[in-house]
């Protein structure tokens, strides 16, 4: 498949901020102009060519050949086409991210996905805390799309979400979901302490919490027929990588009743 490649030179001696590699605009360029693009490393300016080298064809997939920690914004603002990204990257992935794939072979930093509006990130690794969250200033975290981690997600994931999907196989730190108002959260291997602080609305699935708030009702056991349309939904988005489809009655908690408390925690 044709791609445009941007390969790492060396490793970066600062943050780098490569929001502007998106490749609705990468694929209108030449290879010429594309290394010519500015980029910011704190408070200097480098051109893109002195970062990485460009090799390969300009279109809608572009695929950056060694990630790192440092790489801040990789898929910012993304809004259609393929960004692959084969190790891992910093902060702000895929952030205001509203259409397209955005694949990262390793781990993300903080706030990855905020105020996403749409697509499909995929992580491979494992993710900091306030994936889908709200940044400071911001009213909303994550407004819609489809997040899948591989690995651990950190505290607070989905913080004042509003919609979307975000899937963890592993397990997501302390206050997952806080101040959330809609969306859903799921996890194949238990959250952490506390998920659910000022929860409105949206759902909470996983196995285990490691300390529940005293806010939450117990609710009793239920069957859902919303967890098989869901289970549908993400096995359409996601293919193999979707959890698998819950069987049974799960136990039902409602919350935050320190708020208006229409949201639930399901132990599956």
């Amino acid at each position: 498949m044709s791609a445009l490649r941007l390969r790492t030179r060396n490793a970066p001696q600062a943050r780098i901020d490569v929001a502007s590699l998106n490749p609705a605009r990468l694929g209108q360029l030449s290879l010429g102009v594309i290394e010519r693009l500015p980029l910011a490393m704190g408070a200097d300016t480098l051109n893109l060519g002195d970062v990485f080298t460009v090799t390969g064809t300009p279109g809608d997939r572009v695929v950056i050949e060694g990630g790192d920690g440092r790489l801040d914004g990789v898929g910012a603002g993304l809004d259609g086409g393929t960004l692959v990204v084969e190790g891992d990257v910093g902060d702000y992935a895929g952030s205001r991210m509203k259409a397209g794939r955005l694949e990262i072979g390793g781990g993300v930093g903080a706030f990855a996905a905020s105020g996403m509006s749409g697509g499909l990130m995929l992580v491979g690794g494992s993710a900091g805390d306030n994936l889908g969250g709200a940044r400071v200033g911001e009213r909303f975290g994550m407004m819609n799309g489809t997040v899948r981690v591989a690995g651990d997600v950190g505290a607070r994931a989905g913080d004042r979400m509003r919609r979307g999907t975000i899937v963890a196989r592993g397990r997501i730190g302390a206050a997952a979901g806080s101040r959330m108002m809609g969306g859903t959260i799921w996890t194949e291997s238990g959250f952490g302490d506390g998920p659910g602080p000022l929860l409105r609305r949206g759902m909470l699935i996983g196995p285990s919490a490691s300390r529940m708030l005293a806010t939450f009702a117990d609710c009793g056991r239920h069957q859902l027929v919303i967890l098989a349309i869901l289970s549908r939904y993400l096995a359409g988005e996601l293919g193999d990588l979707a959890p698998k489809p819950i069987s049974g009655p799960v136990h039902r908690f409602a919350g935050d009743l320190a708020t208006i408390g229409r949201g639930e925690l399901l132990i599956v």
